[in-house]
C-alpha cells in the first residue's frame, strides 16, 4: 500500500502501549466471571504494537454523540476509522457495553459483548446480536433511565487490531408508562371541554362554526427540593404542552428554543431529557417551568392559519435523583408544585407573543423566594389521554444572531430596523424606559411602498410586544414561544437610544435577530468559482435552514405546516447539507399517527386541520410515506423505518390503488407553483394525471425493493405485477408514439416518465430530447414546478446533460433562482417568480442544491451502494465554471471532491475517500498516459485501478485515501 502523510481527524485518540494488552491478557485469566462468557483471542489479533496504523472515531449511539433519553430497547453503534494508509477495509469489529465505567476499563462487557463479528459494518450495528447463551452470559435488556457505558475496537483485512476506542456512554429515557413513578400531569387552569376544537378549523374568521376559544392563561410552576445525599446523577425528564422552558436556580437548562417538538396531540406528545447533575446545589434547589401554546392551542386572536384547541397548557415531569450510595430519590409533578400565572400575557404560534415585566416574579426559579401570596396556588391535577415519547430529533435552538444593516423612520413617523436578511426567528431587544409604556414590534419579510411592514402574504397581525416597568431600568426581553419569518422591523412607542425622544418613550439600546432552527449539523459544503451559484446555494440554504423546525415547515410564517411532498422531493438537497439522520424517524411518525382510517396519508402532518378542494389529500405528497425512509436507508443504511412502517406504507400503496381507474390516478394538485399563463398554484402546464400516476408507479417500484429487502416474496410479485400495469396503463393514456411526447410535452411530464422508468429504452432518447428541446426553446428558461423540477435536474443530469441544468441556471432575466437574486430575495421564494403576494421563504423550490453537491461537485452514491459504502465522484465540468471544492459527510466519514481547470485546459483534481468504502473516479479524458497521480503516471500507481473508458472520460477505481490527479 502507498503510505499517505499522516493526518489525524478531530477528536483521534494516540495509539496505546502494550501495557495495556498485557493487562487486558491477565485480566481475561484471572477475571472467571467473565471468562464464562469471553472468547479466545487469537495471539495473532492480540499483537497490537506501534505498527498499528488505524483507529476508531466519532463513535455515534442512535447516531448521536452520548446521548441521553434512548427509548430504543435496541440501539444501534456507529463509528468512523482513521487510517494512515490507503485502501482500508474492515474484517471484524467487537463492542463492549458495561453499566459502570470501571467495568468497561476492564474490558468487561457485562451488559453485551458482540465478540468479534466478522463483518465490515461500521454504520448501525445493533446491539444484542451474536450474543451465546447460556451460563455466565451477559444480560442483553436494557434498563429505562440508565447509563451505560461502551467502546469498540476493530481489526483491518490483515487480521491486525485495533486499539480500544476511549469509553463512550449513553442514556436510556423511560420505555414504559409505569417509568414516570408518580408524576402526574398537572395545571393552572382545567381542560374547558366544550372548548375543545379537534380537529382544527380551517380560515376560523371565514368559518360560521368558530368560537373564541383557547384563551388559557398561561402559567409557570416551582418546585422546591433538598437532595438528601451527595448525588452522583440528576436526571430530568420533562413533557410540556405545547411548549416548554425549563429552569433550575435562577438559569434556564440547556439552549433548545420550542421544547418540545409539536406532534399529532391526539396520540402522542415528547419529553425531553435532561442531564442536571452539574447544575445542582447543596441544599435547596428550585425548580421552575413556563408554558406556552404552541399548536396545542391557538387562541382565537391576530392572525390564525387554522384555529385548533386542545386543552390548557399542562406538563409532566420526573426528576430522577441517582445518590453516590446507589439510592435514588424521585421528584416528581404533582398538587405540591405551586404556579400562578406568568407575565406573558399573549402567545400564539400564529399571532405573536406579548410580555408584561410589571407582572414578574422577581426570582421565583430562585431558593428563598417567598411563594406564599395569594397569586401562588398549588398545582391543579389535570389529565392528558396520549403516549409519551422520547424528542430524538435535534432540538431547534438560536442558529445565530443577525444585527441590523439600516435604522431609520418610516413614512409613519415609527422606527424601522433592517436586518438584511429574510430569517426564520424572533427578536432580542435591550430597553431602557422611566416609565411603563408598550412598545410594539412588527415583523415582516417585505415593506409596503411608504417604507411600513407589509405582512399581507405571511399573516397578519403578528406582533410582539413589551410593556416596560416603571422604573430607569435596563431590561433585555426576547419572545419564548413563537416565531415568525422576517427581514424588517416596525417599532411603535420606543425610539433608538440617542434619536430625539421629546415624547420620552423608551429607549431601544440593540435590537437583534435570533435565527431559530433545527439545530441538526452541517453535513456538507460547496463553493465554486460561479459567484451566481455560491449566491444560489447561500438563497436555498437560508431557505432551508427557516423551515427545519419541528417539522419540515413550508413557511416560517402564515401555516408553519408540514407539507409533505418536500420530504421526499428536496431529500437529498437537505441530506447533502445536513445531518437529518434522526429527524426523518419523528417525520415518519407524525405521517403514521396522521394516517387515516382509509390508508390515506394527508397532505401535511401532524395533521391538525382537514383541508379542502385538492388539498387535503394528493398522491405527490403522501408519497413521502413511502419514498422517505427508502432515501433515508439509501443514505444512511438505516433500515428500521422501512421494518416499523412497512405495514402501514403497504397500506398507503393499498389506498392509492383503490382511488386509480384503470390504474391511472388523476386527481390532486399535481405539478404545484409551475410556470404557466396565471399566477402560480394548481399545475398549468401538467395534468395532475401525468404526476399522480407517475409517483404512484414509482412508490410500487420502491415498495417492490422494499419487499425484497425485508424477505417479503409474495409481496414483491404483487408489486411487480402492478408496477407493470401501471406502465401499460400510462404509455397507453399519455405517451404519443408519433412524436415522442408525453402528453403536453411539458419539462415536468417528460422528467418524470424518465426519471420513474415509465418509459421503455426504445423511447428513451427521444423524450429526452423532447424535454431539452423545450427548455432551449425557452431560450434556457424552465417551468417545472414543486413537483416537476427536481425530476429535470436529474434526468439532465443522469444523461450526461449538465450544460443544460448550467444554462437553465445562469440567467437573471426569466424567472428562477437568479431572478430572485437579481429582486432582492435574500430567501428562497414561494414563487419563481419572487411574487410579493406570496411567501418570501419557502424551500420547496430548492432542487438545485441537490446538483450543486451532486453534479458541479462531483459527489454522488453509486447504484446500488447503502450509506455512500460505494462512491462516485464525477465532477460535471460545464460553462465557465473553473473549480468547485465540494465536501459531504457521510456515515463512513468525509468525502472530499475539489476540482479546477485552467485556460489551458489542465486539470487537477483532489479526492478524499473515508476509511472502509470504495470509490469510482472519472477523468475527463480518455488517454490514460496524459494521467498523473502526485506527478507519478498513472499507471505506476499500486492503488488506482483503471476501470473503462466512456464519454469521453477515464474511470479508475480507488480505495480509502486522498488523491491528486492532474491532466495536464
Amino acid at each position: 500500500m502507498e503510505k499517505q502523510p499522516r493526518k489525524l481527524p478531530e477528536g483521534k485518540q494516540t495509539f496505546k502501549s502494550m501495557r495495556k494488552v498485557i493487562i487486558y491478557c491477565l485480566l481475561m485469566v484471572s477475571t472467571n466471571a467473565f471468562a464464562r462468557y469471553s472468547y479466545e483471542i487469537d495471539k495473532q489479533e492480540l499483537a497490537v504494537n506501534n505498527g498499528i496504523d488505524f483507529s476508531v472515531y466519532d463513535l455515534t449511539c442512535e447516531s448521536e454523540r452520548c446521548p441521553i433519553g434512548i427509548d430504543n430497547k435496541q440501539p444501534c453503534f456507529g463509528w468512523k476509522i482513521f487510517s494512515e494508509r490507503r485502501g482500508f477495509t474492515q474484517s471484524a469489529y467487537r463492542i463492549l457495553v458495561a453499566d459502570s465505567r470501571d467495568m468497561l476499563e476492564q474490558d468487561r462487557g457485562n451488559v453485551w459483548d458482540s465478540r468479534k463479528v466478522a463483518s465490515g459494518q461500521s454504520v448501525l450495528a445493533p446491539f444484542g446480536n451474536f450474543v451465546t447463551k447460556g451460563p455466565g452470559s451477559p444480560r442483553t435488556e436494557l434498563k429505562s433511565s440508565t447509563v451505560y457505558y461502551w467502546k469498540v475496537m476493530i481489526w483491518n483485512a490483515a487480521g491486525e487490531a485495533s486499539e480500544w476506542s476511549e469509553p463512550q456512554t449513553f442514556a436510556t429515557g423511560l420505555f414504559e408508562a409505569s417509568d414516570w413513578k408518580t408524576a402526574k400531569w398537572i395545571a393552572l387552569e382545567k381542560d374547558r371541554p366544550d372548548e375543545r376544537t379537534v380537529p382544527g378549523i380551517h380560515s376560523p374568521r371565514k368559518n360560521e362554526d368558530s368560537k373564541p376559544v383557547g384563551f388559557y392563561k398561561l402559567p409557570q410552576f416551582r418546585k422546591v427540593f433538598t437532595p438528601k445525599k451527595p448525588v452522583k446523577r440528576a436526571t430530568a425528564y420533562i413533557a410540556g404542552l405545547g411548549h416548554f422552558d425549563f429552569f433550575l436556580n435562577g438559569q434556564k437548562v440547556g439552549n433548545h428554543f420550542l421544547d418540545a417538538g409539536w406532534t399529532f396531540y391526539d396520540k402522542q406528545a415528547l419529553y425531553v431529557t435532561f442531564d442536571i447533575t452539574e447544575s445542582l446545589r447543596q441544599g435547596d434547589n428550585v425548580l421552575g417551568v413556563m408554558l406556552g401554546n404552541g399548536f396545542y392551542n391557538t387562541p382565537f386572536d391576530r392572525y390564525l392559519k387554522l384555529l385548533i384547541s386542545y386543552g390548557a397548557p399542562k406538563m409532566k415531569m420526573l426528576l430522577k435523583l441517582e445518590y453516590a450510595d446507589g439510592s435514588t430519590e424521585d421528584i416528581v409533578s404533582d398538587t405540591t408544585w405551586k404556579t400562578t400565572e406568568s407575565p406573558i400575557t399573549f402567545s400564539s404560534i400564529y399571532g405573536g407573543e406579548d410580555y408584561d415585566v410589571r407582572r414578574e416574579w422577581k426570582g421565583w426559579t430562585e431558593a428563598g423566594f417567598d411563594d406564599s401570596a395569594v397569586a401562588w396556588q398549588n398545582a391543579l391535577m389535570t389529565d392528558y389521554p396520549g403516549t409519551l415519547a422520547s424528542q430524538r430529533s435535534t432540538p431547534l435552538t438560536i442558529h445565530s444572531e443577525i444585527q441590523p444593516i439600516k435604522i431609520y423612520k418610516n413614512s409613519k413617523g415609527r422606527w424601522l430596523y433592517d436586518l438584511g436578511q429574510n430569517f426564520s426567528g424572533i427578536i432580542r431587544v435591550s430597553v431602557k424606559s422611566t416609565n411603563s409604556q408598550k412598545i410594539t414590534f412588527r415583523p415582516a419579510e417585505l415593506l409596503n411602498p411608504d417604507s411600513t411592514t407589509n405582512q399581507s402574504a405571511t399573516g397578519s397581525p403578528f406582533l410582539f410586544s413589551y410593556i416596560t416597568a416603571d422604573n430607569e431600568a435596563t431590561a433585555t426581553w426576547q419572545p419564548q414561544f413563537t416565531y415568525y419569518g422576517f427581514r424588517y422591523v416596525e417599532v411603535e412607542g420606543a425610539v433608538p437610544a440617542g434619536s430625539h425622544n421629546p415624547d420620552g418613550l423608551p429607549e431601544i439600546l440593540s435590537l437583534t435577530g435570533l435565527h431559530t432552527c433545527n439545530s441538526a449539523a452541517e453535513a456538507g459544503s460547496f463553493i465554486c468559482s460561479k459567484p451566481l451559484f455560491n449566491q444560489i446555494h447561500n438563497l436555498i440554504d437560508w431557505a432551508l435552514r427557516s423551515n427545519m423546525a419541528s417539522v419540515l415547515t413550508d413557511c416560517p410564517h402564515r401555516e408553519k405546516l408540514g407539507w409533505l411532498e418536500q420530504a421526499h422531493l428536496m431529500q437529498y438537497s437537505l441530506l447533502y447539507r445536513y445531518d437529518l439522520s434522526r429527524m426523518y424517524s419523528k417525520i415518519m411518525n407524525d405521517m403514521l399517527l396522521s394516517q387515516r382510517e382509509d390508508k390515506c396519508i394527508p397532505t401535511i402532518a401532524p395533521e391538525y386541520v382537514r383541508f379542502e378542494n385538492g388539498f387535503e389529500d394528493t398522491p405527490e405528497w403522501g408519497s413521502s410515506f413511502i419514498i422517505s425512509p427508502w432515501y433515508i436507508y439509501k443514505w444512511y443504511g438505516d433500515r428500521r423505518l422501512l421494518e416499523t412502517y412497512y405495514p402501514a406504507m403497504k397500506r398507503y400503496l393499498e389506498y392509492l390503488t383503490s382511488r386509480a381507474e384503470g390504474h391511472i390516478i388523476a386527481y390532486g394538485l399535481g405539478d404545484w407553483f409551475d410556470i404557466g399563463p396565471k399566477n402560480p398554484g394548481n399545475a398549468q402546464l401538467t395534468s395532475n394525471g401525468v404526476s399522480a400516476t407517475a409517483i404512484y408507479y414509482y412508490d410500487t417500484t420502491i415498495m417492490y425493493q422494499i419487499a425484497l429487502l425485508l424477505g417479503k416474496k409474495d409481496d414483491a410479485e404483487m408489486f411487480k405485477s402492478l408496477a407493470a400495469n401501471i406502465k401499460d396503463a400510462f404509455n397507453n393514456k399519455f405517451y404519443d408514439p408519433a412524436t415522442g411526447k408525453i402528453e403536453r410535452n411539458s419539462q415536468a411530464a417528460n422528467a418524470m416518465a424518465l426519471y420513474m422508468g415509465l418509459v421503455d429504452d426504445a423511447n428513451h432518447d427521444k423524450i429526452l430530447q423532447n424535454l431539452i428541446d423545450d427548455i432551449r426553446g425557452r431560450n434556457n428558461a424552465l417551468t417545472a414546478g414543486d413537483i416537476g423540477y427536481r425530476y429535470v435536474l436529474r434526468v439532465l443530469e443522469d444523461n450526461g446533460r449538465s450544460d443544460v441544468i448550467f444554462d437553465m441556471n445562469s440567467k437573471y432575466d426569466v424567472p428562477g433562482y437568479g431572478w430572485q437574486l437579481a429582486h432582492g430575495a435574500t430567501a428562497l421564494t414561494e414563487s419563481w417568480q419572487a411574487y410579493g403576494f406570496v411567501s418570501n421563504n419557502h424551500f420547496m423550490l430548492g432542487h438545485l442544491m441537490e446538483w450543486l453537491y451532486s453534479g458541479l461537485g462531483g459527489i454522488r452514491q453509486k447504484t446500488g451502494s447503502v450509506a455512500f459504502r460505494e462512491i462516485i465522484i464525477d465532477p460535471q465540468i460545464v460553462g465557465d465554471v473553473n473549480f468547485a471544492k465540494t465536501s459531504y459527510e457521510s456515515p463512513y466519514g468525509t468525502i472530499r471532491c475539489e476540482w479546477s481547470k485552467s485556460s489551458d485546459d489542465s486539470y487537477r483534481l483532489k479526492v478524499a475517500i473515508p476509511a472502509n468504502t470504495t470509490a469510482e473516479i472519472a477523468l475527463p479524458i480518455t488517454d490514460e498516459q496524459e494521467i498523473s497521480l502526485y506527478g507519478e503516471p498513472l499507471r505506476l500507481s499500486k492503488s488506482v485501478k483503471i476501470l473503462r473508458k466512456e464519454g469521453g472520460k477515464t474511470w479508475v477505481s480507488v480505495g480509502s485515501g486522498e488523491f491528486f490527479f492532474e491532466i495536464p
